[in-house]
């Protein structure tokens, strides 16, 4: 026991309730027998709580409100041989596994009943409900072929949904009917008309209503027809409880006339919206793409400028400039300093000069031959001076020389 999984009683129910909803044999069966355990469901919530049985076995089976109004033509009680259409699940809450009816017949049904059951499990042995055989419908429809009445719900709620979605997507209708004698032949002669034409997908269909209403769905004719189409085919057949055999050969069942536009005409709108994400991510992207080319041209564009003759040419004015600048300057220190200097030199020369002597009253004293005479021992009586003043000259002659005391 250590080395199985422990189960909570939840867990376990739900698990064979998941292996009963993946059974494709137990999604519509057709059971035979007599009512039996019917509660009254007149005086309650309307759903029908009951079993049915044969000589061996009993099974459980509820019928709701709403599909006891849709598939119930008469008022049941105990003891009625009846054959119910329905799907076989496992109500959690209890674990018990019922037969939830669709739609119930009385016995008089049985034998249309029994053809649909020996129909479905002949094409089945024959591969027609194969998945490999399924064929995958476009993505992007351009045009839709419809096999269906010219007129009534099923039509019109295409025409609804695909011009919501799409109004540019072309629906090409081959007017059949759909019930009563004859009507799968036409619907079978519809399939190939519109697989000829190279519609991309077609949607075959009608409303809801009796398993009589939707017999032509079931003949072999419309099957063949399915399986042979080169064209991949929708099969909206009834209401969502209601399975034909179309359903099964058809590359894929819609549970409504709606749900099939749906399934195969794209909304335009999500498609604009990507091409409105794509231009954006482009734009950025381009935008990206330009200024770094922008960066790489301006740095070419600097290193070729860097390498010209003109800019050598203008660099060099700028060298020529600045050396002008720093002689000119240099001139003018020089300049500057040597003026001070001569200013200082005629300053002292100015306060050694003998005019400027002269003016104090001193005389420059020379001999008769222009010598300056130095010291008065340089002199004899009788020599002639000349003596120079700052206004003019005066010649004298020596009569004494006398020392200084």
């Amino acid at each position: 026991m250590n080395n199985r999984k422990t189960y909570t009683v939840t867990e376990l129910n739900m698990y064979i309730k998941s292996l009963i909803q993946r059974d494709g044999e137990l999604a519509v069966v057709f059971v035979q027998g007599e009512v039996t355990n019917l509660k009254d469901y007149k005086s309650t919530s309307g759903h029908m709580y009951f079993s049915i049985k044969d000589d061996k076995s009993q099974l459980p089976c509820v019928m709701f409100r709403g599909d006891r109004a849709r598939g119930l033509d008469f008022d049941l009680e105990n003891g009625m041989e009846i054959i119910i259409g329905g799907t076989m699940d496992l109500y959690e809450r209890d674990g018990k596994i019922q037969l939830y009816a669709k739609k119930i017949k009385s016995v008089g049904d049985g034998a249309i009943a029994e053809k649909y059951e020996k129909l479905k499990a002949e094409l089945e042995g024959l591969g027609y409900f194969d998945k490999a055989h399924k064929k995958e419908l476009p993505k992007y429809v351009k045009t839709v072929g419809i096999v269906t009445a010219k007129t009534g719900a099923v039509i019109h709620d295409i025409q609804t949904t695909a011009a919501r979605r799409n109004p540019y997507v072309q629906l090409l209708l081959y007017p059949s009917a759909v019930q009563g004698e004859g009507a799968a032949e036409e619907i079978a002669r519809g399939i190939k008309r519109l697989d000829r034409e190279g519609v991309d997908v077609i949607i075959i269909g009608r409303g809801g209503g009796s398993m009589e209403d939707l017999w032509a769905f079931n003949e072999r004719v419309v099957a063949d027809a399915i399986y042979e189409c080169e064209t991949p085919i929708v099969s909206a057949v009834g209401h969502e409880t209601d399975f034909s055999i179309s359903d099964f050969v058809a590359d894929l069942r819609a549970a409504t006339p709606t749900a099939a536009a749906e399934l195969t005409v794209f909304d335009v709108r999500d498609v604009l919206d990507r091409l409105d994400d794509y231009e954006v991510s482009f734009r950025r992207i381009m935008d990206g793409i330009i200024r770094d080319e922008r960066m790489r041209v301006a740095r070419a564009a600097e290193r070729l400028n860097a390498n010209s003759p003109v800019h050598k040419l203008e660099l060099a004015k700028e060298n020529i400039e600045k050396h002008k600048l720093r002689l000119k300057n240099s001139m003018r220190l020089i300049f500057d300093k040597n003026k001070n200097e001569f200013v200082n030199l005629a300053t002292r020369l100015d306060a050694a000069s003998p005019i400027k002597r002269l003016k104090a009253g001193y005389a420059y004293v020379s001999d008769s031959e222009g010598g300056a005479v130095e010291k008065a021992s340089d002199l004899a009586v009788g020599d002639k001076l000349t003596l120079t003043f700052s206004d003019g000259q005066v010649v004298s002659q020596v009569t004494d020389v006398l020392p200084v005391k």
